[in-house]
């Protein structure tokens, strides 16, 4: 049985050399993100304070890092507060070297609903993609459009009472118990997928195709159709370029949109009652995934290494639109360093 040793001088300077050699993606995050860029357009959600009025200061304000650290392992506030204060890792990530600067579970609550409040998530994502297209990282070569289901926790409710939740009109029950309509998720919906039913949300991406990286989004409820957010997706900056996509996005009001974005179509053909596929469509169809099938690389990482797979805990549009585009944001911000390091180019973000 090995001995306990005592220990040595330079045993915490060979523990950070250990984590930074098993590839640390919170050091890698603090290599190449210049946080301190994203400080303008977070101040916006909170008033100007009077520091000669006294009382404690307010907490840095890229305490952003905090809501990456929420994304990336699927923390809810108390259990980011008890996760800073136990890891060593997360402290060095945020810049902490004493538990007095570690914020608690209700400031971390406030901080994540002024920016809900001021919509500076969505600003955050512009910012971000703007120095992705001045670094030269988006290579527009083509886009790729798909949407994914992001689960919530479902709602027991009577057939009636989701009738009436659609029609916009509160149940009366729930009118009467406070309590319980706070955990009603109103904005959620439910849709069918391969057979399974869902609750949740939908992230609708349009993803670059040469760099993977997400340029647009559009958050909707899950039971609205991925075709009908096309539109919302291609943007001005589109023009020229092939836009790919499953058949979900075939029919006469797709065409359009692509047609009126000034695109190349190379979506899927679909196939309908008594008209089957020609050979010939079928090749094309194959030829085309292996262009469209990139957009399942950028939903597979969030999947595995974001959390996607879990549900997202929070009730209302707003609240879990912002998660899911915290989720875009730090998948971008890992493409990014992955395409940095495979290039070489010594530059941060």
């Amino acid at each position: 049985m090995r001995k306990n040793k005592t220990r040595g001088l330079f045993e915490e300077q060979f523990r950070e050399e250990k984590i930074s050699n098993l590839k640390d993606p919170l050091e890698q995050l603090n290599s190449f993100i210049r946080w301190e860029d994203f400080r303008p357009v977070i101040d916006k959600a909170f008033a100007v304070t009077d520091p000669s009025r006294g009382g404690r200061p307010p907490f840095d304000r890229v305490m952003f890092k905090v809501l990456v650290l929420q994304r990336m392992y699927n923390l809810s506030d108390d259990n980011t507060e008890y996760q800073i204060l136990d890891r060593h890792s997360f402290c060095k990530f945020l810049g902490i070297d004493s538990y007095v600067q570690v914020p608690d579970a209700k400031t971390i609550w406030h901080y994540r609903e002024q920016l809900k409040k001021h919509e500076i998530i969505h600003e955050i994502f512009s910012l971000f993609d703007e120095k992705l297209q001045n670094a030269a990282l988006m290579l527009k070569d083509g886009a790729i459009i798909d949407a994914s289901i992001v689960q919530v926790p479902r709602q027991r409710n009577s057939r009636e009472e989701n009738r009436q939740v659609r029609e916009g009109v509160i149940p009366e029950e729930w009118k009467n118990k406070p309590n319980k309509l706070e955990q009603k998720d109103l904005d959620a919906d439910w849709t069918k997928k391969n057979g399974k039913t869902f609750f949740g949300y939908k992230n609708h991406i349009k993803v670059d195709n040469g760099s993977k990286l997400i340029s647009s989004y559009v958050i909707t409820p899950a039971s609205v159709h991925d075709s009908v957010m096309l539109e919302d997706l291609l943007e001005e900056s589109d023009k020229g370029q092939p836009v790919y996509a499953d058949s979900a996005y075939s029919g006469k009001n797709c065409d359009n949109a692509i047609i009126a974005a000034e695109m190349k179509n190379f979506t899927h053909e679909k196939a309908y009652r008594n008209k089957p596929l020609t050979k010939k469509q079928k090749k094309q169809n194959t030829l085309k995934s292996k262009t469209r099938s990139r957009v399942e690389h950028v939903f597979g990482y969030q999947w595995m290494n974001l959390n996607a797979a879990q549900l997202i805990r929070y009730i209302g549009f707003d609240r879990c639109a912002q998660a899911i585009v915290l989720r875009n944001i730090i998948y971008n911000f890992f493409r990014a360093i992955f395409i940095i390091k495979a290039r070489k180019l010594a530059i941060a973000l």
